[in-house]
């Protein structure tokens, strides 16, 4: 009875996991309308797009460490309760910075979620097995969530207005506040990080200072503030990382990044969620702006790639029955690669099946290293900090989102335009030029600007296999490491109040 109580727990945890994901992405195709209707500037529906996730890869250290601290269960049932609230809100908002602030709102309220639910697994499963095939469910749901996000918003906007993208989280959050308490059990420690404002003030500005930074380089012309963001946010990162050095109990224990093995996984997480980020991007566009399929069908075309890291994901604990886990992690990795490469080959008439064969087997290969490699994350700190190891593996992932779309967004954009010379900034910009035009030079610029995109792909693809392929030798070397230091990984007794 107990055991079936653990895993409906885990069914409850699937919840928040999903919808924080889906949060993510659903508004992607839901921000032309609702920019429509409350009349948002560009620069507004920026803010109402990226307010979301920056709260959320801001507080997410602070969130791991207070759930840590005050209750696991109790910081996700607070956070779940606001998420609700907000989500109504936010579906009934009457102008944009309405909209803006509930969003950054609904991001504190995600911070919360995304380090509980993880946490609570390690106190729920204490038999290594069912723990790795749990966290592969958490982490399916995770990278479903964002995958169905925009499939899900398609379908709703068909039938309703924009709000009800953010009324789906109301009846699930509901369901989590009724079951936790019920199904979860609480899990705290007087030896978790010490939350100092200071600290907290620390992490928050150099977390939102640099993602915002990373974002902005691939939408302002002239690069100056996100530059100067980038470099105030990293000063700050420094002194954070300082005062947490000298603590007895910090707020981040970044004397685990001491253990090799950990560090890799956390800097292969990173890597692959610049793969993916920037593929993922270039992949979107080509879909809708070379192809010429409709936002809706482009994410339905799209869904191979979150639903390739969820078999990966789920696949990955069978895995480990027959090989160790660093070498399904690093086998994975390669295989991601492979997938890259088919990017390289998009071009002409079988491009679409190149695509999205492509997509799917570059997931595919991610999904053992978020599953098993989160798994070493988690398991590699006593329980009473697994709050704090959840919130930096999170703001991994956040992180290696952000590069990605930055870093291959600006290459990208590099290529496009070195094949345009000067005729066009974008693919966009292109493709409303063209309609202007006369029929035979529009159709020309056409032409030239989809094969100048198709070019920055292929690079993308190129880019994406190399970041793989040194992510699987990274892992590869963490396997050495395993073998020569068996007690790399160490095991902790538990404690529990």
């Amino acid at each position: 009875m107990r055991a079936n109580r653990v895993w409906w727990g885990l069914v409850v945890l699937m919840l928040p996991t999903l919808l924080v994901a889906m949060d993510m992405t659903a508004l992607l195709l839901a921000l032309p309308q609702l920019s429509a209707d409350l009349g948002a500037t560009n620069l507004q529906q920026l803010w109402i797009s990226d307010s979301y996730g920056l709260m959320v890869a801001g507080l997410v250290i602070t969130m791991g460490t207070l759930g840590d601290r005050i209750g696991r269960r109790r910081l996700l049932m607070i956070g779940g309760a606001a998420f609700a609230v907000l989500s109504v809100v936010a579906a009934f908002a009457v102008d944009p910075l309405m909209l803006i602030v509930t969003r950054a709102l609904l991001g504190v309220a995600g911070a919360t979620l995304a380090p509980s639910t993880l946490a609570l697994i390690t106190n729920m499963f204490r038999d290594e097995r069912q723990r790795g095939r749990a966290i592969a469910i958490w982490a399916t749901c995770q990278f479903t969530g964002g995958a169905l996000g925009p499939v899900l918003a398609g379908f709703l906007l068909q039938r309703f207005w924009w709000g009800s993208v953010f009324l789906v989280a109301v009846p699930a959050m509901a369901l989590l506040l009724l079951a936790g308490p019920v199904l979860l059990p609480e899990f705290r420690s007087d030896r978790a990080g010490r939350l100092d404002l200071a600290d907290v003030g620390l992490s928050l500005a150099a977390v939102l200072l640099l993602v915002y930074g990373i974002k902005q380089l691939t939408v302002e012309s002239v690069p100056v503030v996100p530059a100067v963001a980038l470099v105030v946010g990293a000063a700050l990162g420094s002194l954070f990382v300082r005062r947490q050095l000298r603590l007895r109990t910090p707020l981040l224990d970044l004397r685990l990044l001491r253990n090799r093995p950990f560090t890799a996984v956390i800097v292969a997480l990173v890597l692959a969620g610049v793969a993916m980020a920037g593929t993922g991007l270039l992949v979107t566009q080509y879909l809708q702006s070379v192809l010429g399929f409709s936002p809706v069908m482009s994410a339905v075309l799209f869904a191979p790639m979150g639903l390739g890291v969820a078999v990966g994901t789920m696949a990955a604990p069978a895995l480990t029955r027959w090989m160790p886990q660093t070498t399904a992690i690093a086998g994975g990795l390669v295989a991601s690669a492979l997938g890259s490469l088919l990017l390289v080959g998009v071009d002409g008439p079988g491009a679409l099946p190149l695509v999205v064969i492509g997509i799917a087997v570059l997931a595919l290969g991610t999904g053992p290293l978020f599953a098993l490699g989160t798994g070493l994350v988690v398991g590699s700190v006593p329980p009473e900090r697994a709050g704090s190891a959840a919130s930096m593996s999170e703001t991994g992932n956040y992180f290696g989102g952000s590069l990605g779309f930055a870093l291959l967004g600006l290459v990208a954009a590099v290529v496009y335009r070195s094949r345009m010379d000067g005729l066009s900034d974008s693919l966009a910009g292109a493709i409303a030029a063209g309609q202007r035009l006369p029929a035979d030079r529009g159709a020309e610029l056409l032409h030239q600007a989809r094969a100048a995109f198709t070019a920055s792909l292929h690079l993308t693809g190129v880019i994406a296999a190399v970041v793989f392929a040194g992510s699987a030798v990274l892992v590869h070397t963490l396997r050495q490491t395993n073998r020569s230091t068996p007690a790399t990984l160490p095991t902790y007794e538990t404690t529990r109040s």
